[in-house]
């Protein structure tokens, strides 16, 4: 009984995860989409890297991108719960979406470090979010048997 308690518990760390990178993803795709101001204060340059030339790709932003990510996650995490026999295929789609998310914030970041010299503090809330559901996705496929 309490291996499934930490299945469930993990679980549901990976939906707030999800969720709180769906909610800073909304706001910077709203702050793209209207043009507002963010809400940074002194702790970094938000405008600087959310109106660089890198925060689209072929015009869509990529605060948009991350928020259909976040909701595809969070999309196989809720199909989980539903679909207990497609459990070992979901756990393996959102271990993509989140190495993916994860490689994709990591060239993300150098880019704010190395080219923009600006850094986004809800672009860093994104990146750890998504290398934290890396990591649980990892940890949830070996409770599964597909990681040694």
């Amino acid at each position: 009984m309490k291996e499934k308690y930490q299945l469930d518990s993990i679980w549901l760390v990976s939906v707030l995860l999800a969720l709180a990178g769906a909610v800073d993803s909304a706001y910077l795709a709203f702050l793209k989409f209207t043009g507002a101001v963010a809400a940074c204060g002194d702790i970094g340059d938000c405008e600087a890297v959310n109106n660089s030339k890198y925060a689209e790709i072929g015009g869509i932003p990529l605060a948009l991108l991350g928020l259909l990510g976040y909701l595809a996650i969070l999309a196989f995490l809720f199909l989980e719960t539903q679909f207990p026999g497609w459990r070992e295929g979901l756990h393996l789609g959102v271990f993509a979406l989140t190495l993916a998310g994860t490689i994709y914030s990591a060239y993300l970041t150098y880019i704010e470090i190395a080219v923009l010299q600006a850094i986004c503090p809800y672009c860093v809330v994104s990146a750890v979010v998504m290398l934290l559901l890396f990591v649980i996705s990892i940890v949830r496929l070996r409770k599964l048997g597909f990681v040694g």
